[in-house]
């Protein structure tokens, strides 16, 4: 299982449930976890998903991300 970091735009804990169902149906619960405290509000996700897929789950939650 791979660790996938973004950089993303996700702010708080209301962003986290706008983006939450979008992460769930996508990479599954549990798989991933944002560090709101980090100046690049980290995206980690761990799964064998491509990066694609987790950068179109978030814009369509309406949020960007950018692999680091």
């Amino acid at each position: 299982m791979e660790e996938i970091k973004f950089k993303t735009n996700i702010k708080c804990s209301g962003c986290l449930a706008q983006v939450g169902p979008a992460l769930n149906e996508t990479v599954g619960e549990n798989n991933w976890q944002v560090d709101l405290a980090s100046a690049d509000k980290t995206l980690i996700v761990n799964g064998d998903l491509k990066e694609v897929e987790i950068i179109a789950a978030l814009k369509k939650a309406g949020y960007t991300a950018e692999r680091i």
